[in-house]
């Protein structure tokens, strides 16, 4: 499998574009949008610069990650010669089940696809094409180019031959592929999110505030980012769609999204992306100003 496609140009998009280039994949980078496009290479080569600023790449490594990178904005056209696709768009459903429906009829017969959701069973992506054998969960973490995980999620008639390729193809991306069974929420974050549920919970009942809780997590649990900085910076939209299809698959109020983080979202206040969530990034992309308008 050497010709990619990856679906989707934002944060974690242009991540897993990045990293197969990297490693000397040709990759279709495929949006809807082409100045989503354009700030998804434009982010690449800033990585790519902090990485040969580093001496963790040459020159050479740099311009030819580059140039195994092609842009589309047509998915028909983006897909019809792929070995294996990557999903990466908006954590939707509805969204992710067109995408599949129309790459079952535009890719290739042997053409695998992934979806890199973090919490939509792939049992249910897999229903709405014709190869569910050929359709699986490779969940990368955020900043792709950077972490070693990758959940791979078997959905329920995923064969062992595609569970086979793709643990090998994220092994070739210098990657530690960890096999997981398919309910909601995979692992990493049917554990994390609660934890941040209930950070949020503490804050809204005011046990304490932003920065206490987040310093407790980190100097007491030695954790590298409090739940409530690593919320923002995941995006407070995407922690209430992955609560939601967790409380929807199990019905347990365990999982049931603190009314505090529903608010900020219906609020607009996303996190990083928004420039305001539990921190302010209005002046930087670093959480240095905590806001204060956290009420019950």
């Amino acid at each position: 499998m050497k010709n990619i496609t990856v679906i989707g140009a934002g944060t974690m998009g242009n991540g897993i574009a990045h990293t197969f280039a990297q490693f000397g994949y040709k990759v279709n980078l495929v949006d809807l949008s082409q100045e989503s496009l354009e700030r998804g290479i434009a982010t690449i080569t800033k990585n790519l610069d902090r990485m040969l600023a580093k001496e963790k790449i040459s020159e050479y490594d740099k311009t030819s990650t580059l140039n195994n990178i092609t842009t589309y904005t047509q998915l028909e056209e983006g897909a019809k010669t792929a070995d294996l696709v990557v999903e990466a768009a908006s954590e939707n459903e509805n969204i992710k089940l067109d995408i599949f429906k129309t790459l079952d009829k535009v890719c290739p017969e042997n053409c695998i696809l992934s979806t890199n959701t973090s919490s939509i069973p792939i049992t249910k992506i897999a229903a709405v094409t014709q190869r569910p054998d050929r359709v699986i969960g490779m969940h990368f973490m955020n900043p792709v180019p950077i972490m070693k995980l990758v959940e791979i999620i078997r959905g329920y008639n995923t064969s062992n031959e595609t569970n086979d390729k793709v643990v090998a193809m994220a092994k070739n991306l210098k990657k530690v592929p960890t096999e997981v069974n398919d309910y909601p929420g995979f692992v990493a974050n049917r554990i994390l999110m609660p934890m941040i549920n209930e950070a949020i919970e503490t804050l809204y009942t005011g046990v304490a505030g932003v920065e206490e809780i987040d310093t407790v997590m980190k100097l007491g649990m030695a954790h590298p980012m409090g739940p409530l900085q690593l919320a923002d910076f995941i995006g407070l939209d995407v922690c209430l769609s992955i609560l939601e299809v967790m409380y929807d698959g199990f019905k347990n109020p365990k999982y049931a999204p603190c009314p505090l983080l529903v608010n900020m979202v219906r609020a607009g206040k996303m996190g990083v992306k928004s420039g305001e969530g539990f921190y302010d990034y209005s002046e930087s992309k670093k959480a240095e100003i905590v806001s204060s308008q956290f009420t019950n």
